[in-house]
């Protein structure tokens, strides 16, 4: 089980914007994906963007050109810069990695990853 842990939410009114961290402790996936997802109450924990070990992203198109997901692999630490935000991002963001095979792409699937952070809330206000 990798630990990992989210700051960074907070409230903002549409426009703004917030810049999510997690941090992730010691893990030996040479090969990974780690992703930021997100989920309103009563809904399904959607995908929002995804990062693998050299840098390939993904992002869900609800989000692309707004937000930017980065990785610090010297650090351990994970990003995600929203910008332009709207109330329909308003939800709790969660910070996931899983191991990958060399071959194979990252995915925003939900299924796809098993270790997982425990949320910081996002809102954002019209």
């Amino acid at each position: 089980q990798v630990q990992l842990v989210e700051s960074g939410g907070g409230s903002v009114q549409a426009g703004g914007s917030l810049r999510l961290s997690c941090t992730a402790g010691t893990y030996n996936y040479n090969y990974n994906c780690m992703a930021w997802f997100r989920q309103v109450p009563g809904e399904e924990r959607e995908g929002v963007a995804t990062v693998d070990d050299i840098g390939h992203t993904t992002y869900a198109d609800a989000v692309k050109g707004r937000f930017t997901i980065s990785k610090d692999n010297a650090e351990n630490t994970l990003d995600l810069q929203m910008n332009d935000l709207t109330p329909e991002d308003t939800a709790m963001y969660y910070c996931a990695v899983t191991a990958r095979m060399p071959w194979d792409y990252c995915f925003l699937r939900r299924n796809k990853y098993g270790d997982w952070g425990q949320g910081t809330q996002v809102t954002v206000s019209s």
